[in-house]
């Protein structure tokens, strides 16, 4: 198995660290390509305008300056000599959950390796400065050797999300649906030494209490979350009332 690491959070950042030593010895080979800082809420953006500048750090880890969807397609697309088998996202430094992943550069990357042909998991930890994070790194492993003996379906890719708890804490892991969350925080605004008005943009929401099979639910249980994903966003259901609507459009 030739895997493929990659994240949100840059090359540096603890999560893919660990995880890439926890995997070295589950895999013939082994690549990371990450940012080269912190692309949180990059989503699933490529660089278009400019040519991207790839850095080898040695031992098969290289940064971009770009996007994580960049790393993941430079990599599959003719940087690496030989194709990967299977892409992994992470660890990321907080959650993922319900719309999150419409914003996550830690989601587009999987979801970059899931569109390119190769199975895909997005793997994030419910904290930003976790704990535990030695809890995320073995149930990663855990999975990772569960998927290699049982591939999953070539047409989905997976978001996990595990709860930031001591391993023998973790109560399971449970197959979910994307949650919600309340609408994000006001803007908040700041001026620079130079007295220009800047925004930041708000924090993100709370969770949305729903169905006990949300994301947001397990993890608040002390569950790890596996959310399957796809790339359809069609809303299938919805075609034939369109299509009436359309009608008095002539």
């Amino acid at each position: 198995m030739f895997l493929l690491l990659s994240n949100d959070d840059g090359y540096l950042a603890p999560g893919l660290r660990r995880l890439t030593e926890a995997l070295h010895h589950e895999v013939t080979r082994l690549a990371v390509i990450a940012p080269d800082r912190d692309c949180s809420g990059a989503s699933h953006s490529l660089t278009l305008k400019r040519p991207l500048s790839i850095t080898e750090h040695g031992a098969n880890i290289w940064s971009v300056d770009g996007t994580p969807s960049d790393c993941v397609h430079l990599a599959l697309t003719g940087y690496l000599d030989t194709r990967p088998d299977m892409v992994i996202s992470g660890i990321n430094h907080g959650a993922n959950m319900g719309e999150d992943v419409l914003y996550s550069g830690t989601v587009a990357a999987a979801f970059e390796g899931h569109n390119l042909g190769l199975p895909a998991i997005a793997v994030s930890i419910a904290a930003r400065n976790p704990a535990h994070l030695d809890s995320a790194v073995k149930i990663t492993t855990d999975l990772y050797r569960h998927m290699s003996e049982s591939p999953m379906p070539r047409n989905l890719f997976l978001n996990i999300n595990i709860p930031d708890l001591p391993y023998k804490d973790i109560k399971g892991i449970r197959a979910t649906v994307l949650g919600a969350r309340h609408p994000a925080g006001p803007l908040q605004q700041t001026k620079n030494p130079r007295d220009k008005i800047l925004y930041w943009i708000g924090s993100a929401g709370n969770f949305a209490r729903g169905g006990d099979n949300t994301d947001f639910h397990a993890v608040e249980a002390g569950y790890v979350s596996v959310t399957p994903l796809q790339f359809d966003l069609t809303a299938h259901d919805q075609l034939h009332d369109l299509g009436t609507w359309l009608e008095d459009a002539r």
